[in-house]
């Protein structure tokens, strides 16, 4: 017994041991969890990525809108199958959309360096085209369809992206032409206001901006004008099909040539306590193609066109608290997309149809040129205001509108409305006045109740007017939106769209 007591003993030591040395390996408590921190450089919602420098801030929201009289989504019933108001069009559409933004800074012994990425995704249902078959069909925007943007189930779009650094701005961000509300002035749900820049959506540009001090800021930058700065160069020696809603009917067919140059945009602006001052100006090169449909053909030389804009915002009114007047106007020559800007109509095109027996054009490209002519470039000017009142911490209301008048040379009109003219062989000897000038008008007002800090219900109504000028009547063929041949007034139209919306945004 006393060897097996002495090997009992002997094994007790050794563990002792053993946990011993074990113990003095461990730690004396576990390592701090590195928690997430705020980061108060930049305002609120921002926090240090872990283990960086770097300050992060995710936000967005989640909308549901509904337009009423709207065949696409906020956009008016003015062209297509919508213009036809006819049972092809859809008297409402509704859209739901997410949207989620990213945003990132980090301080360096040159200045902050800043990443910025927004993206939305959109449900759309309605937005019929037809097939000039007496039923409609999805268009691109819808969900199923295969088009531009178009995924499974919806539609993707990518709105900002862009990085700034020591004074520059690279990417797809706000065009520096464009004022701080944009078109949404009113704060509107509407997006087709004339009367001002666009691109809300973000343009590729390059900018460099400069900061003066007491709120005075100047940028320079080129831009991309293909997507969003390009309304058409009409070639008017080569006649459209006489068909109307889908053809230029008289305006020639869009021969733009490839770009060469990018828009240069600069831009002064003012923003202190009283409110904000900005003065823009836009310089875009007008590029046609030929002639004929070769190049042997030859074509007109470019031409640049160019836009200015001036814009004020009053805040701090008697009125009551964040109540503000916001006021612009522009001027354009060759350069239309800065005045009837993106989301306002087609390309070259804002149309009107009413009822069954009348008609109303209001076409506005760039430029248009003639067979062995040069350019003629159209000139526009227009505005937009709008008072935006708060009622108390829940309630607040809009009042808007917005004008927009397009000029066309005399030369233009002597190709388009003279002996040959392209106007009179589309429209028919029944044109008794012709003349492609017009101009649109616009007037909505909104009411916005936030019951709970950022969840918003909007409802809100707008009224457009096309005063153009042709007057008679014009002989025309049938089309794919239900329209039978025959004759129609050629007069001054109007069209209103009511627009619901809830949002939550975070």
């Amino acid at each position: 017994m006393k060897p097996m007591k002495s090997l009992f003993l002997g094994a007790a030591a050794g563990l002792v041991v053993m946990s011993g040395a074990q113990a003095a390996d461990l730690p004396l408590k576990a390592k701090a969890v590195e928690y997430v921190k705020v980061c108060s450089l930049y305002g609120a919602g921002f926090y240090y990525i872990p283990g960086t420098d770097t300050c992060i801030k995710l936000g967005g929201y989640v909308r549901a809108d509904m337009g009423v009289n709207a065949n696409l989504m906020f956009a008016g019933n003015t062209a297509g199958v919508a213009g036809a108001q006819n049972r092809l069009g859809n008297d409402f559409t509704w859209r739901s959309r997410a949207d989620l933004n990213v945003d990132t800074r980090t301080a360096t012994e040159y200045g902050v360096v800043r990443t910025y990425f927004e993206t939305v995704f959109s449900w759309t249902s309605g937005g019929y085209v037809s097939n000039g078959a007496g039923s409609t069909v999805y268009d691109a925007a819808s969900p199923g369809a295969t088009g531009s943007g178009a995924v499974s189930g919806g539609q993707l779009g990518v709105y900002y992206a862009f990085i700034q650094f020591a004074g520059f701005t690279m990417g797809k961000a706000v065009s520096q032409f464009s004022t701080p509300w944009g078109n949404y002035l009113g704060n509107n749900i509407f997006d087709g206001l004339v009367g001002g820049g666009g691109a809300l959506t973000g343009v590729n540009q390059f900018t460099y901006t400069a900061e003066f001090g007491n709120g005075v800021s100047g940028s320079i930058a080129v831009q991309d004008p293909i997507q969003y700065y390009q309304a058409g160069i009409l070639n008017l020696g080569v006649a459209p099909t006489a068909t109307f809603g889908t053809a230029n009917l008289g305006y020639g067919s869009n021969d733009y040539g490839g770009t060469t140059v990018p828009d240069v945009v600069a831009r002064l602006r003012v923003d202190q306590a009283w409110g904000m001052f900005q003065a823009s100006v836009a310089a875009h090169n007008n590029n046609p193609a030929y002639y004929g449909a070769t190049q042997d053909t030859g074509g007109p030389a470019d031409k640049w066109g160019w836009a200015g804009q001036l814009a004020l915002s009053i805040r701090n009114i008697p009125t009551g608290s964040g109540d503000t007047i916001d006021i612009q106007g522009v001027y354009t020559n060759g350069a239309t997309r800065y005045n009837i800007q993106d989301l306002a109509g087609a390309a070259g095109v804002n149309t009107i149809y009413t009822g069954v027996t009348g008609i109303g054009y209001g076409f506005a490209p760039d430029a248009v040129f003639g067979p062995d002519g040069q350019l003629q470039l159209v000139s526009t000017w227009g505005m937009r205001g709008a008072f935006n009142h708060n009622w108390n911490p829940y309630w607040a209301t809009s009042v808007f509108g917005a004008y927009a008048s397009v000029r066309y040379t005399g030369a233009a009109k002597s190709l388009m409305c003279g002996v040959g003219g392209t106007v009179p062989a589309i429209l028919g000897a029944g044109v008794i006045t012709c003349n492609p000038d017009y101009n649109i008008g616009q007037v909505g007002a909104n009411l916005r109740w936030t019951p709970v800090k950022n969840l918003t219900f909007t409802t809100e109504a707008l009224y457009t007017m096309l005063d153009q000028k042709y007057a008679g009547v014009a002989t025309l063929p049938a089309n794919n939106f239900g329209k039978p041949a025959g004759n129609y007034t050629l007069k001054d139209q109007d069209t209103w769209t009511v627009m619901v919306r809830a949002q939550r945004t975070w």
